[in-house]
């Protein structure tokens, strides 16, 4: 048997990280298996589809080399794969269901069967409906049009026994029927609803695993009753934990994104995402800058396998000691029966540690292609920029080390360096310059740099300490000033590499133009 898998999203809005970690959990078990990866898209909620949000999911998904074997952009032997464009597929078979009698025509009206629901709420047994308004055959159904009444398809669910599934996550999982309400499966416009939608196009896709969120395990019976009824085999099931609220046991929900920078290490990831964000002049708004959306990390400069590094560790582990994989270790490692079933909390700071990781791995040369574009979006460099430049980011590179956690991180590190004359910090002004002394020591600091030979950082280093032993002062008395003169700031590089980067005469010059600010 060919192992073929699906990550089937819905349209609907920016691709959740909960979707992701399906996504790569389907493509992981098709890889290790030499099978097939399928995209489809669910788009059968029309009401509630978003044009502007699939092209997010198709790009958000390559991005993190997610990539399928047929779908859309790719095609294949099954297409379409749009659930749209199935619309006939999926009459035929409500037709069968209706032909075979596991599916009847249901005339009752919303306020009938909101007296019914109430009349079992108040006898306090499950509300099952009574079907005093199915049609069976065509006699019975003019006889409610007569009426007045139109008709939806609903499944006439078995009122005995019990539906018992081997779940590859789960175990044995026992369903009684009697509990199962004869769910609408065809609206009375015949367009049909997704739980009928999706088990043909399971089929029809010949999908062999159905790997997906545990908050479609309620829906099992009804597939499985769908696709037993249709004489479809039925695949094998595997329903992942719940990726949770930080340090909650409750669905992460981009929604809720005011209520989740309440914890301090999601604030810190938001507020750091949003700095970078308003340098590259997107609209960083909870709608599209959202750290629980997989396009915040694209924005903002993580690593893509950093993210399917740490999502791969949601709800799956290797051992207790094995964090960091490669691409080639993942998929050789993964399996279904090291899934936990219990919610796995999304740990922004965990994150961070991850893409920390891969980040420090890799070379100058990496980190210069990848930070490169974030400098041209804000407008620092041309495109495409000179060699002049791009040696200059390399320099800046070299010298900020581990400081740069993600690519958009140069836009604070670099910029100083990229412009004439760096724009300044109102309070690190306040704070660093307008100190009484500090005009005296930048002064004696310049005067000193005229003459550093060479013009490197341990020369300057040195030149710095004279200054503040003649003066009497702590030396982060001058260096933060320097820095504040110089950068307008108070992060970035090492202090002497960034005066070694300008070079003396731009150095000079931005400490003099500092002086008037200075105490």
């Amino acid at each position: 048997m060919t192992v073929r898998t699906r990550f089937a999203p819905s349209p609907t809005g920016y691709l959740h990280i909960g979707g992701v970690r399906t996504a790569l959990f389907n493509w992981l078990f098709a890889r290790q298996h030499g099978g097939q990866f399928i995209l489809r898209i669910d788009d059968t909620d029309v009401a509630r589809n978003v044009d502007e949000a699939l092209e997010p999911i198709l790009s958000g998904l390559k991005w993190l080399g997610i990539d399928w074997d047929e779908g859309p952009g790719v095609g294949g032997p099954h297409a379409p794969y749009f659930q749209s464009q199935r619309a006939d597929r999926h009459r035929a078979a409500a037709e069968k269901l209706l032909a075979a009698g596991h599916a009847y025509r249901d005339f009752a009206r919303p306020e009938e069967l909101d007296e019914e629901r109430k009349a079992a709420q108040a006898a306090g047994r499950p509300f099952l409906y009574s079907r005093r308004f199915a049609a069976y055959d065509d006699a019975a159904a003019a006889g409610f049009v007569a009426e007045g009444r139109s008709s939806v398809v609903r499944l006439k669910m078995p009122r005995e026994g019990a539906l018992i599934i081997e779940d590859a996550v789960r175990g044995r999982v026992e369903f009684a029927w009697e509990r199962e309400q004869d769910h609408v499966i065809q609206r009375a416009d015949g367009s049909c609803l997704y739980h009928l939608a999706s088990v043909v196009d399971d089929h029809d896709l010949e999908i062999t695993h159905v790997i997906r969120a545990e908050e479609h395990l309620s829906n099992t019976p009804r597939q499985a009753f769908i696709a037993m009824s249709l004489g479809y085999p039925l695949p094998a099931y595997a329903h992942l934990p719940l990726v949770a609220e930080p340090g909650s046991r409750t669905k992460l929900s981009k929604r809720k994104l005011a209520q989740y920078l309440k914890n301090p290490d999601f604030k810190q990831v938001a507020e750091h995402g949003t700095r970078i964000a308003e340098r590259i002049g997107l609209t960083a708004d909870a709608d599209t800058f959202n750290p629980v959306i997989v396009d915040f990390y694209r924005e903002v400069g993580y690593l893509p396998w950093a993210i399917d590094n740490y999502l791969s560790l949601l709800g799956w582990s290797y051992d207790d000691k094995t964090e960091f994989f490669s691409r080639d270790e993942l998929v050789k490692q993964f399996t279904l029966g090291r899934i936990n079933s219990s919610p796995a909390s999304f740990d922004p700071k965990k994150l961070w540690a991850v893409q920390d990781h891969y980040m420090h791995a890799l070379s100058v040369d990496e980190k210069l292609a990848l930070m490169t574009p974030f400098l041209v979006k804000a407008g620092l460099l041309p495109d495409p920029a000179p060699a002049a430049a791009l040696e200059t980011v390399r320099k800046v590179i070299e010298a900020s080390a581990d400081r740069l956690k993600v690519a958009g991180d140069i836009l604070a590190y670099a910029d100083f360096l990229l412009v004439e004359e760096p724009a300044m910090d109102e309070a690190a002004v306040k704070q660093r310059l307008a100190k009484p002394g500090v005009r005296d020591l930048l002064t004696n600091y310049a005067a000193a740099l005229r003459t550093a030979e060479p013009f490197a950082p341990p020369a300057l280093e040195e030149c710095l300490k004279r200054v503040v032993e003649a003066a009497g002062v702590k030396v982060g008395d001058l260096v933060h000033a320097v820095r504040v003169a110089v950068t307008g700031k108070t992060v970035g590089p090492g202090l002497y590499d960034c005066l070694a980067i300008l070079g003396r005469e731009r150095s000079l010059a931005r400490l003099e133009r500092a002086l008037p600010q200075c105490g």
